[in-house]
């Protein structure tokens, strides 16, 4: 089992596209978000192992969780942002405004951030950290802190969605998308989960 937790809330959440950009720290709401979502993956049993991508607002997120599950956080940065390249930073209300901005939301798989990352290669990369995860727990539970657009990306690969979809999804601050790896396909248990008690969940 592996769940996926999007960073807490930041000053820019929702604003700013901050993406691998150093010094973004979670605000006041983001560290409530981060210690309810501990709470919430304390109900989960035996936890192996907590990855985080290596930026400060999901180690600043998985600080909490490491608590409650006594566990040490594990930098796997397979599992950081996109690289938005000359896109970090930006207003989102200005990147809206852009002819490209249109393809972002229909046709990712095509677009290449300008001096950054394709969304297809953010794809396979989170994707590979995950099975290299995975490889290492066999039939365990992980924990890894990540990002909202790479979350995104696993989410949509494990459902068999085409990346074309996968801005249909929504992934919040500090929410909860559990998937099962086994020998077949995977098995999607939650997506976006903001609830409370997750230990009744299992394949049905």
């Amino acid at each position: 089992m592996v769940v996926l937790v999007r960073h807490g809330q930041t000053t820019t959440t929702g604003s700013v596209l901050p993406g691998r950009a150093p010094g973004l720290h979670l605000s006041d709401a983001g560290r409530a978000q981060a210690e309810a979502a501990a709470a919430r993956l304390a109900t989960l049993g035996t936890v192996a192992a907590l990855y985080v991508s290596p930026l400060e607002r999901t180690r600043e997120t998985a600080a909490p969780i490491a608590r409650a599950l006594g566990l040490r956080p594990r930098v796997a940065r397979g599992l950081l942002e996109c690289d938005f390249g000359e896109w970090t930073g930006r207003k989102l209300a200005e990147l809206r405004k852009l002819p490209e901005w249109a393809t972002v939301q229909s046709a990712p798989s095509t677009f290449r951030f300008p001096g950054g990352e394709s969304f297809p290669e953010m794809q396979a990369r989170i994707c590979g950290e995950i099975d290299r995860i995975v490889a290492a727990h066999p039939g365990e539970r992980v924990v890894c802190v990540s990002h909202a657009d790479p979350i995104k990306a696993a989410v949509a690969h494990a459902q068999g969605v085409h990346l074309d979809l996968f801005q249909r999804t929504v992934v919040s601050p500090c929410s909860l998308s559990v998937v099962i790896h086994g020998a077949g396909h995977p098995v999607v248990l939650a997506v976006n989960s903001t609830g409370d008690d997750l230990s009744g969940l299992a394949p049905s």
